[in-house]
């Protein structure tokens, strides 16, 4: 992550969240909502756990739905446990992108869509993470985030792997359908951890380093992408940071200790 030249100039006066005291633009969160016993104590005690987490951090991402369909009931339970300020990012199911690789994927994704909207408002965007094997193919590809876009009005994020998506002509097809493309670490191609060319959305996707799923980020690092969140929220951009390091429950203190950061430097400023 290339760290900002002016840091006096990267985060901008904004209404703030009910929820956490962050600016609402700037979304914090985890891959699932576990809450591990060393962190308990930052979050209330009674509710269920998505309650409990949904006190202190304003954003979630969903990945069950990308291994099984999920009923709208479900959904819509989430929905009325969490406060009304809270977001939702939602995984495109693997038997569209990883099974059936994009194509013939009408039924399936019309189902998701009818799924997911058990959320509601609270449907925050749509993650597309794509397989590392899969290339962006003309007329497949192109088709696909065409039809997306047809159908979800909201915001979409799409994570590709393959070196073939980052390309000029990649970058302008999803600055035209108005889709974000994943800033991810560690970075699968140079240039990964870095947003696309369309700037509506920024939607920063942290997988743990050195260690993919399992290492927590250093101090230094989270003080650099609390910088990077900053710069996009004062830019007017909506800012997502997922910490998808859950395989050893480091997530949940990156993202504690990057709410953290935020709140601080709002303070300062204040």
């Amino acid at each position: 992550m290339q760290i900002l030249p002016d840091r006096h100039r990267l985060i901008s006066r904004t209404p703030r969240s009910s929820t956490d005291n962050v600016a609402a633009p700037v979304r914090i969160g985890t891959a699932a909502w576990s809450i591990p016993k060393e962190h308990a104590a930052r979050f209330p005690a009674a509710g269920s756990h998505l309650e409990r987490y949904a006190a202190v951090l304003n954003a979630v991402e969903i990945n069950s739905s990308f291994y099984r369909p999920l009923r709208t009931a479900t959904y819509e339970r989430w929905a009325t446990s969490v406060p009304e300020d809270f977001r939702f990012a939602v995984k495109i199911p693997k038997a569209i992108t990883d099974e059936r690789r994009l194509k013939d994927i009408d039924d399936l994704l019309d189902r998701f869509l009818s799924e997911v909207g058990g959320l509601g408002p609270k449907l925050g965007t749509l993650l597309v993470q794509l397989p590392p094997s899969l290339s962006f193919q003309d007329g497949i590809a192109d088709r696909f985030l065409s039809g997306l876009r047809g159908r979800v009005p909201g915001s979409i994020a799409c994570e590709p792997r393959h070196p073939s998506w980052f390309t000029p002509q990649v970058d302008t097809l999803l600055d035209m359908l108005r889709i974000a493309r994943v800033a991810a670490d560690p970075a699968p191609v140079p240039g990964a951890d870095e947003p696309g060319d369309w700037r509506g959305q920024s939607y920063y996707r942290l997988h743990g380093s050195p260690r993919i799923y399992y290492s927590a980020y250093s101090a230094g690092y989270l003080a650099v992408i609390s910088e990077v969140l900053a710069r996009d929220l004062a830019a007017g951009i909506e800012t997502w940071c997922i910490f998808d390091n859950t395989a050893a429950f480091a997530a949940t203190g990156d993202a504690l200790t990057t709410r953290s950061l935020m709140i601080a430097a709002d303070r300062s400023r204040a």
